[in-house]
């Protein structure tokens, strides 16, 4: 004997398949997004400036930023932070520098670095977990500032 369905049972039933397929669609389209960025000094010093705690960059930063010019990197400051799915953030990274970081979809994203209140550099790409974009800025004595921006989930 076959089992046969009210149609309410059934309308019910598709309801519930439709209903939970698209709670899983959008609770994964809606996942926050996990950053880090890191402020950093480039220079051609073997130290930082006297009287500053900066710390020399990490080996697997460093090797990524081997195509710079400079000889040696110091973070200045570490900020993690998270950015809601296909929205923006401003991110003050120092008391005169700042992000805005937007989700443009997928992996991608806008990076804007400003200095002082002026838009430094503009950057839009691909930026899979454990990638870094790197926009910066020049500094005095031939040195640079640099955000370096990872995608950590």
């Amino acid at each position: 004997m076959r089992c046969k369905l009210f149609p309410t049972a059934t309308l019910l039933w598709h309801i519930a398949v439709v209903g939970s397929l698209g709670a899983s669609v959008s609770k994964a389209q809606g996942a926050d997004l996990k950053f880090q960025v890191q402020l950093v000094w480039a220079t051609d010093d073997s130290r930082p400036p006297t009287g500053k705690d900066y710390k020399p960059v990490e080996g697997g930063i460093k090797s990524q930023l081997r195509a710079l010019k400079w000889k040696n990197y110091f973070e200045v400051k570490r900020i993690d932070f998270t950015l809601a799915a296909g929205s923006q953030k401003r991110v003050a990274i120092s008391e005169k520098c700042e992000l805005n970081v937007r989700d443009l979809s997928g992996s991608n994203v806008e990076v804007i670095l400003f200095g002082r209140g002026k838009e430094v550099a503009r950057v839009k790409q691909a930026l899979p977990k454990g990638e870094i974009l790197v926009p910066g800025g020049n500094a005095p004595n031939e040195t640079a500032w640099l955000a370096i921006v990872k995608r950590v989930d």
